[in-house]
């Protein structure tokens, strides 16, 4: 059951942030939490691009064209953007346990539905709705940056992030095998992809439950509870649509959101895209094109960790804008390698391109996520939802490039320009006198290394 603000089973550490993280227990509401969210997140993303590596057979199936392909990646990635928005504030207002249990139950329903899905129009309203899961990211960093203290909150984010984002790594490869084990049943095409995905859906249902049982908000308990005691929530500017507006007023709130559309938006672009992209230009089989664009999503495992791990380094040595030095650095490797991947005349070379420039990418999103829970920590809901939304926005409007270019190489390379120029905005987000004081200072954060 999910604990209460008394619970017996609260040690006398775990009711404040933990300074540490404890990677093999799950005796504190910390760790709970910091592993069943990036379970939670990884059946979402599992679900959310379980369609990918099958488009090869449902374009065929139902007949679809190259423009309305086009049409359903951008509508798998634009509902996530207004429901980012919306889901900060209210993890703020509800408390990331009710966010997230009520986010995988209504989600289920459309990644189940879309197996049933005739038409262009019903798959393409069904993709619509799916985006929606794509919302987890928030209420992960959410759950997290509550859960642990400064000196470790980066590594938090970035590990249950990178973790959870593996997920569409691992849709890559497995729904391929899926279909595959399907077919060596004796079920069809056209009946096999749809089986397969009943799998995520039923994933997600199962996650709920597990979720709602054994976590619980913040490190005292239970945010209605909390408030129904008189106990003030540190994380929310008392919920909702105020932490919203504080958000939205803040510059580096709108800096970070274009970073990371151009870090997660290339990422969600780059899941959606691989592997056709290598099936058209390079010839490849289904099979052998699942496992090309897999390497890509299977990064997520360490790379997002390893960006949050050097972050919490660097921060030690020069307080938060060596944070926002870092950033810039890595979307700076992000948009060459980017380029080179673009450019890539064998498979081989663009196989070795792909994983150069997605570790960059992955490592730029738990840095942007490092930095986000000192934004501004009474509007925690709005900084993590605007912020995640431009991760959406950059994949809609990766998507729009597409389309109006008619070529995804062309697209890959101006998606390399971009990517590079938009590094600046990094540089542009600095921090005050009274920011710096929040970050730990050597002294102590020695004495709180992960272990």
């Amino acid at each position: 059951m999910a604990a209460t603000p008394d619970s017996r089973d609260l040690h006398s550490n775990s009711s404040s942030k933990a300074s540490k993280i404890r990677l093999f227990s799950i005796d504190t509401p910390q760790m709970r939490a910091f592993h069943l969210t990036w379970m939670a997140f990884f059946v979402c993303f599992f679900a959310w691009f379980a369609c990918a590596p099958l488009m090869p057979v449902i374009k065929g199936q139902l007949g679809l064209t190259v423009e309305q392909i086009a049409n359903i990646n951008i509508a798998a990635v634009a509902v996530t953007i207004l429901v980012r928005l919306i889901i900060g504030p209210l993890c703020d207002r509800y408390g990331p346990r009710k966010a997230y249990t009520g986010l995988l139950l209504i989600g289920a329903l459309p990644v189940i539905g879309v197996g049933f899905a005739q038409t262009y129009e019903t798959f393409l309203f069904f993709r619509l709705c799916i985006g929606a899961v794509g919302a987890s990211f928030v209420i992960t960093q959410y759950h997290t940056s509550v859960m642990f203290a400064p000196n470790v909150v980066g590594t938090a984010n970035a590990a249950t992030a990178g973790w959870g984002n593996a997920g569409g790594g691992v849709a890559q490869g497995l729904m391929p095998l899926l279909l595959a084990a399907m077919l060596m049943l004796g079920v069809g095409d056209n009946l096999g992809w749809r089986v397969a995905l009943l799998v995520p859906g039923l994933m997600m249902l199962a996650m709920a439950a597990l979720y709602w049982h054994f976590t619980q908000d913040c490190p005292q308990g239970n945010f209605d509870e909390l408030r129904a005691a008189g106990i003030a929530i540190e994380s929310g500017k008392k919920g909702g649509w105020a932490s919203f507006r504080a958000a939205s007023a803040n510059y580096r709130v709108w800096m970070l959101f274009i970073t990371y559309g151009a870090c997660f938006g290339v990422e969600i672009f780059i899941h959606n895209i691989a592997a056709i992209y290598y099936v058209d230009h390079f010839g490849l089989s289904l099979k052998s094109a699942g496992i090309a664009a897999a390497s890509f999503g299977l990064l997520a495992l360490f790379a997002r960790a390893l960006g949050g791990i050097i972050s919490d380094k660097v921060a030690l040595r020069g307080g938060l804008n060596r944070r926002a030095t870092l950033l810039f650095i890595m979307m700076l490797g992000e948009g060459l390698g980017l380029l080179w991947f673009a450019h890539a005349g064998s498979v081989t070379l663009a196989v070795i391109a792909m994983l150069c420039f997605g570790l960059f990418t992955h490592m730029a999103c738990g840095a942007t996520y490092a930095l986000v829970p000192f934004i501004d920590r009474k509007a925690l809901g709005g900084v993590a939802g605007i912020i995640g939304a431009g991760g959406n926005v950059g994949a809609v409007l990766a998507g729009f490039l597409m389309k109006g270019l008619g070529d995804t190489q062309q697209t890959l390379s101006m998606l390399g320009v971009l990517v590079t120029v938009s590094a600046l905005c990094a540089v542009a987000v600095r921090f005050t006198t009274s920011d710096k004081n929040d970050e730990p200072t050597p002294a102590v954060a020695a004495n709180n290394i992960p272990a």
